[in-house]
């Protein structure tokens, strides 16, 4: 094997490739990535038990071959070399990398234990590349971190025709997003679990391809979702789906809220922040919501409090309640919007918030954010 390769785009490359290396891997087979020259296209792929990448850039081939080198290894290496072409030789059981005056040898790790890719699903569609990376960043907040309830750390996504749905919950809050997409077949449904940590990652590092090829695969025997797969601007990656039944989450979305207030979302968020500074772990900021006004306060008793008030429109009787200061913190910085709409049913019942472009305009229903309150005190 031999080729020479910008080093932009060999750094860029490995260094994507490279996110699905496991930082402990079960097999130290699974540390490596795999390179593959011939066509004048050099593609790298690197492969776990949850997830694995491949990208295919432009290389100057002489000779085809493919080799498997360490993942980490080859990524640190490629970001140090100047700007100048890398030349990649194999020399037996040694890698030899070239660039400028600098030189590396890395040992070759045996192909023949190397797993095998799965095959990517067949694209059932595609998305706006910015449009999924915006969804998934507003919806796996609310996803759970703990471990213990793994259903919850996924992000459940569900498409209806040119619909698609992300939904994720902690049981503490709900986040809702729906967007539009281009299927292939209008009448195409689907809902699969995509751990949340894996579609971040996913949306993050495809948002430059324009649009993002979508296809799910199914279990000839048992029927069910098995594997996501992603692709855009020459990178592919795939994810095995979580299984089980996800909490009907819908209903807890309210009909209708006859108490409504709007206020200025940056203002809230900053106002949130500071008064959550002397709420202690575990207790609440609390919000008084009247005409013309929010009240917020955080501490109490002996120890430190602050309150501060800022300008809110309030439509039905005024309304008190009390929110996790971290959880009403994220939703705010989640809400794409210049206003935040609070919608409340009681002062017990979650509270739904939603984005508005002007205090007086239309509510924007397309990202919710259900918040569950908390006992004052607590």
């Amino acid at each position: 094997m031999k080729f020479t390769v910008a080093r932009d785009v060999l750094s860029e490359a490995v260094s994507w490739t490279a996110r699905a290396v496991p930082n402990r891997p079960a097999s130290p087979i699974l540390a490596g990535v795999r390179m593959s020259a011939a066509d004048d296209v050099l593609t790298l792929s690197s492969f776990d038990y949850e997830v694995s990448a491949n990208s295919e850039v432009a290389a100057t081939v002489e000779e085809p071959g493919e080799v498997l080198v360490s993942g980490r290894l080859l990524a640190d290496i490629s970001k140090s070399f100047p700007n100048r072409p890398v030349r990649v030789e194999l020399d037996g059981q040694k890698v030899s990398l070239t660039c400028g005056s600098s030189h590396f040898t890395l040992a070759v790790m045996s192909l023949d234990e190397y797993p095998l890719l799965p095959a990517q699903p067949e694209a059932r569609g595609r998305v706006d590349a910015a449009v999924l990376a915006q969804a998934v960043h507003q919806v796996s907040v609310a996803a759970s971190r703990d471990d213990t309830l793994p259903l919850l750390t996924a992000v459940r996504m569900e498409i209806e025709g040119s619909k698609m749905t992300l939904l994720a919950t902690d049981r503490y809050r709900l986040a809702v997003r729906e967007l539009s997409w281009e299927p292939s077949d209008e009448a195409y449904s689907e809902a699969a679990l995509v751990k949340a940590r894996i579609l971040q990652d996913v949306a993050k590092s495809m948002t430059s391809g324009g649009a993002v090829e979508l296809g799910v695969s199914h279990e000839a025997k048992m029927g069910t979702s098995s594997l996501i797969g992603f692709a855009a601007g020459g990178r592919r990656t795939t994810s095995t789906l979580m299984d089980g039944d996800y909490p009907a989450v819908r209903r807890l979305l309210p009909e209708s809220t006859p108490i409504v207030a709007v206020c200025h979302r940056q203002s809230l968020l900053e106002s949130v922040k500071r008064v959550s500074l002397v709420a202690e772990r575990k207790t609440s900021v609390r919000l008084a919501f009247s005409e013309g006004q929010v009240t917020l306060e955080a501490g109490q008793g002996e120890n430190a409090s602050a309150s501060e008030v800022i300008e809110a429109q309030l439509s039905g009787e005024d309304i008190a309640t009390a929110f996790n200061p971290q959880f009403l913190i994220e939703g705010l910085s989640v809400i794409d919007a210049d206003y935040v709409r609070f919608g409340f049913v009681h002062s017990t019942k979650p509270a739904v918030l939603t984005g508005q472009e002007k205090e007086d305009s239309d509510e924007i229903t397309n990202f919710q954010y259900l918040l569950m309150p908390i006992r004052f005190g607590v």
